[in-house]
């Protein structure tokens, strides 16, 4: 889908760029065996695939063996991260060649601002056409961009252009785009809220947009219906932030349908844990708060979180709180079964300035850390593992969105 708007103003100053399938494209890219054919990254869990595999019903997250009885033909490939940050990187190059205000959202999307270029340059359609162009041709990926006022405008363009498209929502032709999608398609509306609406004959953006705010805050609850009300009318921030700081560190790790024993769940968190830590203490960070994260096998979702009285980046210590939050919710898991599990640090702090605790329980583990890491950066990451993960493996870590 692609359509081409002129927009004088330079009013439509967002884009969102957004690699389409970006891990299984990789692939398909580097291994010209697997165009045109249905793609799967991954094994025992669908972390990505081709459109060829979406067209058979195929989704991310999906166990491996639901995904072959879709699609028998369904071309299964391990995944490659070193190749997907490589592509990554070459992409962002190009977003920051184009503008320097980029907001990184994932390893495989951003919000640009192109504020202002249609003065100096040309107007933003033609910067986003560009733009596909350049990735097309340099990195030989296909890339979808969302042209319009405000980056929840933007994204929702980019959503409905999908795949390899460019569409463009004029600032006088938002409602006539926005009102008659499906509630799913309004980014931050997930499977709860859109049941919900549903259960109350709302189907489209136009529905909700019909109602008073104070409807849907008595649907919704006060912060969940005053953000849909003001998105169904355009009221969203313009603005693309690309000065925030980060706030937390997380990693999560699909576990598959299962059933899954307790030691192999509490080895997953404690490998998740090893990770985040070794990502603090490399950006001389420290956290306070621990939350985890929990998918189930019915799709429903939970968290647990503690804040503990002092700033740390041990891995002993925020991993003793994991494991003690996941022992809490374990009647949870019996229940529902795991499918899921991450966990993230927030509260970050320098590591400047961190007040020291006597060991006064057990041994004096503060230089464990250290050499661990001294250990990770000359020989790999890899060459040290954990002894509960040998039978389980470490699993997948998405890739961050370039800095």
């Amino acid at each position: 889908m692609i359509e081409h708007v002129f927009d004088p103003t330079g009013r439509s100053a967002v884009l969102h760029a957004d690699l389409d399938a970006f891990y299984a494209a990789v692939e398909q890219r580097d291994d010209p065996r697997l165009r045109g054919r249905p793609v799967a990254v991954g094994g025992g869990v669908v972390l990505a695939c081709s459109y060829e595999a979406k067209r058979r019903g195929v989704r991310t997250a999906m166990g491996g063996r639901q995904a072959r009885r879709l699609c028998p033909d369904l071309v299964v490939v391990p995944p490659r991260f070193d190749a997907y940050v490589e592509a990554s990187r070459a992409v962002f190059a190009i977003f920051r060649d184009l503008t320097p205000q980029v907001q990184g959202v994932s390893i495989d999307e951003a919000f640009l601002d192109v504020r202002g270029l249609h003065r100096i340059d040309a107007p933003p359609v033609e910067l986003a056409a560009r733009l596909r162009a350049r990735v097309a041709d340099e990195v030989g990926l296909p890339i979808t961009v969302g042209v319009a006022r405000t980056p929840f405008l933007a994204k929702v363009a980019s959503r409905v252009a999908k795949p390899d498209g460019l569409l463009h929502v004029p600032p006088d032709g938002e409602d006539a785009f926005l009102h008659p999608l499906p509630v799913e398609m309004l980014w931050g509306v997930g499977d709860v809220t859109a049941a919900r609406l549903r259960s109350y004959g709302l189907t489209t953006a136009g529905d909700v947009a019909a109602l008073p705010e104070h409807v849907l805050v008595g649907v919704l609850g006060p912060a969940a219906g005053r953000h849909l009300h003001a998105v169904v009318h355009g009221r969203t921030p313009e603005r693309v932030v690309t000065d925030r700081t980060r706030t937390s560190v997380g990693a999560q790790r699909a576990l598959g349908p299962g059933p899954h024993t307790p030691d192999d769940v509490r080895a997953a968190l404690q490998g998740l844990v090893d990770r985040v830590c070794r990502r603090l203490r490399a950006g001389h960070r420290t956290a306070r708060t621990v939350v985890l994260r929990l998918r189930f096998a019915d799709y429903t979702r939970a968290t647990r979180s503690h804040s503990l009285p002092h700033a740390t980046a041990s891995g002993a210590d925020l991993g003793a709180v994991a494991l003690r939050l996941l022992a809490d919710a374990a009647p949870l898991v019996a229940e529902r079964g795991l499918t899921l599990v991450g966990v993230s640090v927030t509260q970050l702090g320098s590591d400047a300035a961190v007040q020291p605790t006597l060991a006064l329980t057990g041994p004096d583990r503060d230089g464990l850390d250290g050499a661990v890491d001294a250990v990770a950066a000359r020989f790999g990451s890899g060459t040290l593992t954990r002894a509960s993960l040998l039978r389980v493996g470490e699993g997948f870590a998405a890739p961050e969105a370039p800095g």
